[in-house]
């Protein structure tokens, strides 16, 4: 199981309470998994809603394999110009 590092941002940073945590997976879908257990109502609905960057680049495929040390942001929408 590999152990990464999640970074957390706006509405992420507020529901789940913290910048960074660490979580073990061994695939996105494996960590946001992770993150949702035991979460808040809040938490899980930031989590179904938001995009994640693996290494500083998008993620678009969730069964993507992770490596330790690896580092996975939680980016939920957001609006701004």
């Amino acid at each position: 199981m590999s152990q990464v590092s999640v970074r957390f941002f706006a509405a992420a940073r507020e529901a789940f309470g913290t910048r960074e945590r660490s979580a073990s997976g061994e695939t996105l879908a494996e960590v946001v998994a992770a993150l949702g257990e035991g979460a808040g109502l809040e938490a899980e609905t930031v989590l179904s809603r938001s995009s994640f960057l693996v290494n500083s680049v998008a993620a678009t495929d969730h069964d993507q394999p992770l490596a330790d040390g690896d580092t996975v942001d939680v980016l939920p929408p957001f609006a701004g110009g």
